[in-house]
């Protein structure tokens, strides 16, 4: 995963020709590392982390070595020690090694007996696996997000919890959180925005680790409230309409007549203002350029703040309607 595009493709015709035998070994996830013609040529095999179980017999082979281990009678372990050591390793078997080396050195001087003592202090920095751009990076902030999303408030606690511990960068937390209240919430409950908004600046402000405390209330808040993603649909309807529809024109009556050369070409002329019609709002009136007609776009889910505006809307629609249709019928 270290070579740059040039020299990953310069591999290509040798492989291609059997000239040699590619093998390689990353961290990293290839799918995003490696061009897709390298990977295309490659059969990948992925490696899991490794068990506690599995981990203990590799300490104890450690143990049993006496040209490139510890040798037995050197170190005075307890099978709960290495269990210990194993699980602190969090899957990584070169790291139980190293644990065990330093509490082996710690025991020198205690008669080689690896003492629960020496194992808080050789544990002390349990630090869980955590890569800040890696695959383990997306795949977690993507369990947060979903967790929210579903209404799970307990595991995205545990998520958020996850990343905070693996030392995610806390501004990135905030921006995801904000655009979850934005995306997955959104006029179901308005307040979830402020929320997100203001558990960031607390977070500027507290810093870590008491500003993190606004961060869990805040999922604990999200994951809890009402969902809707009908703003986010919405906005995504139109951005496809504008697209698709080219440049259309604004309608004479809804154009600004700044000048006098404007009013006699009939922009604002058949204009009518809301505040002056009866109920506030002019049914009849056209927002939409005239070759398009009118197009919805936002509709409300059945759920938190929404149930309102779905009523509202759903009223104003009807009446909107009849009124062009009453307009129509008369011209």
């Amino acid at each position: 995963h270290r070579f740059n595009k040039a020299q990953q493709d310069a591999f290509l015709p040798h492989i291609e020709r059997g000239t040699i035998v590619f093998v390689g070994a990353t961290t990293e996830n290839p799918s995003f590392e490696l061009n897709s013609a390298l990977l295309s040529r490659c059969r990948v095999h992925v490696l899991e982390a490794v068990s506690p179980g599995d981990i203990v017999d590799a300490l104890e082979r450690a143990l049993r070595d006496d040209r490139r281990g510890l040798g037995s009678e050197a170190v005075d372990v307890s099978p709960d020690a290495l269990l210990e050591i194993a699980t602190a390793a969090d899957g990584d078997v070169r790291r139980a090694l190293t644990l065990l080396e330093i509490a082996a050195e710690l025991a020198v001087g205690d008669d080689g007996r690896i003492t629960p003592e020496m194992l808080l202090q050789v544990l002390a920095d349990r630090t869980r696996r955590f890569d800040k751009g890696g695959e383990q990076f997306y795949d977690q902030i993507s369990a947060l997000h979903k967790s929210v999303r579903s209404s799970n408030p307990d595991a995205a606690l545990y998520w958020l919890t996850r990343m905070l511990d693996g030392g995610c960068d806390p501004s990135y937390l905030a921006r995801r959180l904000t655009r979850m209240a934005i995306e997955d919430i959104g006029l179901a409950d308005p307040r979830a925005q402020s929320m997100a908004l203001e558990a960031w600046d607390i977070y500027e402000r507290l810093g870590s680790p008491e500003g993190e405390l606004a961060f869990a209330q805040l999922v604990l808040y999200l994951a809890s409230t009402a969902k809707s993603n009908a703003g986010y649909a919405a906005f995504n309807r139109a951005r496809q309409d504008v697209r698709e529809s080219g440049t259309q024109e604004v309608p004479l009556h809804l154009r600004n007549a700044p000048t006098k050369l404007m009013k006699e070409l009939g922009y604002g002329k058949t204009y009518q203002y809301d505040h002056d019609a009866e109920g506030g709002i002019a049914l009849d009136q056209t927002g939409f350029p005239d070759a398009m007609g009118e197009r919805v776009y936002y509709e409300p889910v059945p759920r938190g703040l929404e149930i309102k505006l779905k009523d509202k809307l759903d009223r104003l629609r009807a009446a909107r309607a009849e009124a062009r249709a009453a307009r129509e019928a008369g011209q």
